[in-house]
């Protein structure tokens, strides 16, 4: 949004009185005003244009120290208030008093204050820029320290099962039968008895005495 010159109001109503009231002066005394002093303040036109300029420029200035205020618009419009206010002073005989020198003065100041203004909000805002474009990384925080776990006794081993010894190869059938027959047909040996003589017969008793 564009905002709208506020010095701009003061500046006008002089042009409209300089050039469509000839007649209006600008030093003549409109209020007289009676002080505890017992003096009396006596107000001019001119007086009342520059107070009303004061506080629009007060009003500009609070204006543009708001964040996001006074794009670059504004104080191309501030330039130009100034510029057209400086050329009447200079050029043209009516606006060649110190009024109009004050009001153009005023203009001035609004559009150095919003330039300085400006600059100081860029000033502020750039270094928190890298901020917030890349994050810094956090510290890494130390983990706590963990009680240490009980020790566990080892289980036992148990001791290995003594190997089994090999088993007998065992003969195939063929040679058991073949075993058997042969011890059946050989001839059994004979054990002579100490008890026989010779001849198969048993000994004779010895004769008794």
């Amino acid at each position: 949004m564009v905002g709208f010159p506020l010095l701009l109001v003061p500046l006008a109503v002089y042009n409209i009185i300089a050039f469509l009231m000839p007649g209006v002066s600008f030093t003549d005394p409109l209020i007289r005003l009676t002080l505890l002093s017992g003096e009396q303040w006596q107000i001019t036109l001119s007086d009342m244009l520059l107070a009303a300029a004061v506080l629009l420029l007060l009003l500009e200035v609070i204006k543009g120290a708001r964040p996001g205020a006074k794009y670059l618009t504004d104080h191309l419009l501030s330039l130009i208030v100034f510029g057209a206010a400086a050329a009447e002073f200079v050029l043209w005989p009516k606006f060649g008093n110190s009024t109009y020198g004050l009001l153009t003065l005023l203009a001035l100041v609004d559009f150095i204050s919003g330039i300085a203004l400006r600059t100081r909000r860029r000033a502020g805002v750039a270094p928190a820029a890298p901020s917030v474009s890349k994050p810094q990384r956090e510290a890494p925080q130390p983990a706590p320290a963990e009680a240490p776990a009980p020790r566990s006794e080892p289980a036992p081993v148990a001791a290995p099962a003594p190997a089994a010894p090999p088993a007998a190869p065992v003969p195939p059938a063929t040679s058991v039968a073949e075993s058997v027959l042969l011890d059946q047909s050989a001839p059994k040996p004979t054990v002579a008895s100490p008890d026989l003589q010779p001849g198969g017969h048993p000994p004779s008793d010895p004769p008794q005495r």
